[in-house]
Order: C-alpha cells, then sequence, then structure tokens
C-alpha cells in the first residue's frame, strides 16, 4: 500500500523540547494543592491543561521518531522499539510506584498524618499489600498523581500496527480514533480501575489526542494549513479562548459565576470533564495547537538561546523530569501542610522542585553524552593487548 504522509524534517525540533519541558514543570507545579505558584499554569485559563499537552506530544514525538525507522528498517524493528520504550516507561512507573508508596508512607508516620494515605489513595496498600502490588503491576491500581504514565504505557504498546496504518491512510486512521472516542463516551467505555472505579485518564478517549499528535507529525499539520493559517480560524480561535478563560474563571470563582451567567450555563463546563476528554476541551486543545503551529515556527532562533535550555532539557529528558516532579510533589504538599502554607513557602517549594528537576534533567544530558562518547582507538589497543 502506498505511503500517503509527509516525514518531517530530520533534525530536532525544539518546539517539543519546549512544550514539553513546560508541561512538566506545569504538572509538578498543579500535583501540589493550595500552591498559589500554579496560577502560572495553563489550567487556570482554559479548558485543557498541561495533561493534554503531554499527551499530545507523546504522540506526535512517537510518530516523528518511529515513522521514519518503520519506513527504513521494517514494521518489525520499529514496532519492537516501540514496544521496548513502553517496557521502559513501564519500569519506571513501577519504581517510582514503590518509591512513592514508600515517600508517602514515611512521611504519613514522621509527621502523625494518617490522612495522607487516603489523600493520596495508598491506605489499601497497607491493609492489603500484595494484592494491591499486583494490581499496580498491571496498571489497574494508581495512587493519586500516577495516573499519566499508565496512560503512555497502554497508548506505546498498541502504537506499532496504528503507526503502520497511519502511514498508509492517516486521514482515516485519524477518523478510525476519533469515531473510539465518539464511541467511549457515547456507550461509557473505560478500564476498570482497583479496587473501585475507572481509570482516571480513559484510555479510549485519551487515545484520540495522542493518535491526533501523531498525524498532526506526518503531515497532519501541512494538510489542515490552510485552515490553520485562515481569518476566520483566527477570530473564531481567539473567540473560543476567550469564551474558555470565561467559563474557567467562573468554575475557579463559582459565586461569581453563577451570579453572572445562567445554572445551565455554568454546569454545561463545570466540572471540567478531564477524564472523558470532553469535547470542549479537546476544541480547546486544538485551537491551541493550530495557533502554535501558525504563530511558533519550527526554526525560530530564540528557541536555542540560553533562557529556553532549561525548558529544553527538562523536554529532552521528560521521563526522568517526569518521575521527579511526581515525587517531589508529594513532598511539596506536605511542607506546606505541616511546616508552612505562607505564600513565601508555596513559592520556594515550587522553585526548588522546578530546580531539582531541571538538575535532573541536565544531569541525565550530560550521562547520556559521555555513554555515547567512545574510547581512543590507543586505549581499546592497551585493553585488547
Amino acid at each position: 500500500m502506498k505511503i500517503r504522509t509527509i516525514l518531517p524534517p530530520k533534525g530536532r525540533d525544539y518546539r517539543l523540547d519546549v512544550l514539553r519541558g513546560f508541561a512538566n514543570w506545569a504538572i509538578y507545579l498543579d500535583h501540589i494543592p493550595n500552591n498559589a505558584v500554579n496560577w502560572l499554569t495553563q489550567r487556570n485559563y482554559g479548558f485543557s491543561d498541561a495533561a493534554d499537552l503531554f499527551v499530545f506530544i507523546s504522540g506526535y514525538t512517537a510518530s516523528f521518531v518511529y515513522a521514519r525507522m518503520m519506513l527504513d528498517r521494517g514494521f518489525t524493528i520499529a514496532g519492537t522499539r516501540l514496544i521496548r520504550r513502553a517496557w521502559q516507561i513501564y519500569v519506571a512507573h513501577v519504581i517510582l510506584f514503590v518509591m512513592y508508596i514508600a515517600e508517602i508512607e514515611y512521611l504519613a508516620k514522621r509527621y502523625a498524618d494518617p490522612n495522607l494515605e487516603n489523600e493520596f489513595n495508598v491506605a489499601g496498600f497497607m491493609a492489603n499489600p500484595a494484592d494491591t502490588l499486583y494490581q499496580g503491576l498491571i496498571l489497574a491500581f494508581k495512587p493519586v498523581n500516577m495516573d499519566v504514565l499508565p496512560l503512555y504505557i497502554l497508548l506505546m504498546a498498541v502504537f506499532p500496527p496504528v503507526l503502520w496504518t497511519m502511514l498508509r491512510l492517516p486521514n482515516l486512521t485519524l477518523a478510525a480514533s476519533f469515531l473510539l472516542y465518539l464511541a467511549a463516551r457515547h456507550f461509557e467505555w473505560n478500564l476498570a480501575a482497583y479496587p473501585t472505579g475507572y481509570w482516571y485518564f480513559n484510555p479510549f478517549c485519551w487515545q484520540f489526542l495522542f493518535i491526533f499528535g501523531g498525524w498532526f507529525a506526518l503531515g497532519g499539520s501541512i494538510e489542515a494549513r490552510p485552515l490553520i493559517r485562515s481569518r476566520a480560524m483566527l477570530w473564531f480561535g481567539f473567540a473560543y479562548l476567550l469564551f474558555a478563560f470565561v467559563m474557567t474563571m467562573a468554575g475557579r470563582f463559582p459565586e461569581i459565576g453563577l451570579a453572572m451567567m445562567p445554572t445551565w450555563l455554568f454546569d454545561a463546563f463545570n466540572p471540567n470533564d478531564k477524564t472523558n476528554l470532553a469535547p470542549y476541551r479537546l476544541l480547546h486543545f486544538i485551537v491551541l495547537a493550530f495557533f502554535i503551529n501558525r504563530f511558533l515556527p519550527r526554526d525560530w532562533p530564540p528557541l536555542q538561546r540560553p533562557l529556553f535550555q532549561p525548558l529544553v532539557k527538562c523536554g529532552q529528558q521528560s521521563l526522568e523530569v517526569f518521575c521527579t516532579g511526581v515525587f517531589l510533589a508529594v513532598g511539596a504538599h506536605v511542607v506546606l501542610v505541616e511546616v508552612s502554607g505562607s505564600i513565601w513557602m508555596q513559592i520556594v517549594v515550587s522553585v526548588v522542585g522546578v530546580a531539582l528537576m531541571t538538575a535532573v534533567a541536565y544531569y541525565r544530558s550530560w550521562s547520556k553524552a559521555a555513554d555515547k562518547k567512545k574510547s581512543p582507538p590507543s586505549a581499546i589497543a592497551r585493553t585488547s593487548g
């Protein structure tokens, strides 16, 4: 079957690194309750948030990296590399899972606050550790704030045949993904969680954002360029972003929102349906993606300047930075609850957390570069002799 996609140019797209780095920072800040600094993140000004950005870029990057490999080296090689990447993410998730529970249990005992176990949904682990651990290993049990990686693992694991199809029938693949999204919302499909309930990120719905990212990378942005650059899209986009801002502010301050607008309108957008990726949330993100594509060119020189380097590094080492942020957010929350909840302490835990995440990114970048350096021929000769 004929290949019908347009592969992106070779070379690093620093827009992806900067945006993914920002998403990691924002996820950390958003995971700290009662933190004034998280007013800097996008979730307070529209329907979508950093999780949407993270999933979209993950789909974009997976297609960007593995599509060319699939064409050059075949489905089997690229498919196994995707599965291997899913396995790497799974291993990171398991390590974080164990460390996360241990951290919460230690802090709960250290500050004599057993409510932390319930707050982070790990109390069941203490009551039934063997079964809970097993459910965690099969991704059914997820403590609070550990929902993104299981979604990412699942989407990467099933992506090989989707990518093969997308290379040949990109628009049909995107349409099929959208139909699955609609069916999941209509029939309320989701995966069961342990001990009760369902996945916080419904994979049958969130898969569309992942596939949309892949489609966007493989020529979708070029195909949609007339729409993206049209005057109608410009005005509609600005109007919709303004509407989303107003509705989000109404949700943040309901006493004012309910006084300013009809109840039926307020209730239509509050609370924001994140689990099933509400259509208004999806549309909000698509508008943002179109605007970024329109106003932020791939070769924009400032993206490679020192000002953006911390974000670039955090985006390039996304998995390690994300796991570090999830782990640190628990400690930051406990500091605000048990030590001080002042505005200055909120700023301190936010800045220190982001600094530590950035330090991890720089270390991993340096470590990977060091591992790639080859030994000099003289050293190899001496070793062999």
